[in-house]
């Protein structure tokens, strides 16, 4: 009695050499993730970026505001430093008259 006939078994090629256009599976994921990786990397740095721009804006908008605010308050108290002055010496200048003239 002959012994039945197996299939034939697929050949071995062992591990993949370097150079021959066979990329193992695991490399080809990491190579995948390192571009992912490197990616995201750089949406984060310029999202970063962009958030630093962001705040700077504000913080020179919220500058210019509080000087603006500040020259305003100046103003006020310099028009208002002038009318008293101008009243003061009216009120003085009238009582010497007065005086001089009595």
């Amino acid at each position: 009695m002959a012994l039945p006939e197996r299939a034939p078994e697929p050949p071995d090629h062992g591990p993949p050499r370097r150079g021959h256009g066979h990329v193992p599976r695991l490399r080809q994921s990491l190579t995948e993730l390192e571009h992912a990786f490197s990616k995201e990397i750089s949406l984060e740095r310029r999202r970063r970026d962009s958030l630093k721009r962001t705040a700077e804006k504000r913080t020179h908008k919220r500058e210019v505001q509080r000087r603006h605010k500040r020259g305003s308050m100046r103003f006020a108290l310099l028009v208002a430093t002038l009318i008293l002055t101008a009243a003061i010496v009216t009120v003085v200048m009238f009582r010497t008259l007065y005086l001089l003239l009595s």
